[in-house]
């Protein structure tokens, strides 16, 4: 029998849960701590993956340099191609990086093989992306607030779709509708994520010109290997405390009791989770 960890749909709907930012910050923190290997290996394989379909997408309009060119020159409908091309080959993936925080939230141990783990929610992660992508877009094109405000109200969108099987318009609207209840302390929390980011570019920016580059971006790579964890497990709190998280009731019970699990534990059998 399935028990939900956290909050739920039904309260999440009608804003019944409560966002503590300092809670929510200090706690992903910790998690960050003795769980970001899994997140970074994640992470890096995305990228690596992302630039590769780039790559070979550009080649279909010219090569990557002549995307550049076209785009500075005002036109650049190969680039917003390029883009859609990425979004949909990525974010299957990114989704099972979405989700290590939803474990880590729940103190499930990942491994970094979880990047597979959802291939079979792929085209609804997808389209998702897509989907929240036009919408935040539109935001920013209308006025920068909304697009921001967007941003935060659909950042919870994926593993909707992927833990809850939600559609992707379901998952759109409960998101929107959910967390505009407390709109004020999730913008917190993204503005403290967002500024750390500047805090660690700012260094680099500032010495790329000397002979000291090559450390600043040692320093900014080895702060980032935290933020981005950091980032992926606050979402995975959030998630737990908004809408909760099903696990099997015997599970549940070994979860709240187990907090001391490590990443090398995991053997990506668990059917709870399954996509």
């Amino acid at each position: 029998m399935k028990k939900s960890i956290g909050g739920s749909i039904e309260s999440a709907a009608n804003g019944d849960y409560t966002v503590d930012v300092k809670a929510v910050l200090t706690e992903a923190w910790q998690l960050t701590l003795k769980s970001r290997i899994s997140i970074n290996l994640g992470i890096f394989f995305v990228l690596i993956f992302g630039m590769m379909v780039s790559y070979i997408a550009s080649d279909f309009f010219g090569g990557i340099e002549q995307v550049f060119k076209e785009a500075q020159e005002g036109n650049g409908q190969a680039l917003q191609m390029i883009n859609i091309i990425v979004t949909i080959a990525v974010w299957p993936f990114i989704a099972g990086v979405e989700m290590m925080g939803v474990y880590h939230a729940i103190n499930k141990p990942t491994q970094a093989n979880m990047v597979f783990s959802f291939l079979s929610r792929g085209s609804w992660v997808a389209l998702t992306a897509l989907l929240t992508s036009v919408l935040i877009s539109i935001g920013f094109e209308l006025l920068i607030i909304p697009g921001i405000l967007l941003a935060v109200m659909l950042s919870l969108t994926v593993p909707l779709v992927v833990e809850k099987k939600l559609s992707p318009v379901q998952a759109i609207v409960l998101s929107i509708k959910a967390l505009r209840f407390k709109i004020v302390a999730l913008l917190s929390i993204f503005i403290i994520l967002f500024m750390s980011l500047i805090f660690l570019i700012f260094p680099m920016a500032l010495l790329m010109t000397s002979s000291l580059a090559p450390l600043a971006i040692m320093v900014f790579l080895y702060g980032l290997s935290y933020l981005a964890p950091w980032y992926y497990n606050v979402k995975g709190v959030l998630y737990r405390d908004v809408y909760g998280i099903y696990v099997d009731e015997h599970e549940k019970n070994s979860t709240l009791t187990n907090s001391s699990s490590n990443d090398s534990e995991h053997n990506g059998s668990d059917d709870t989770f399954s996509a």
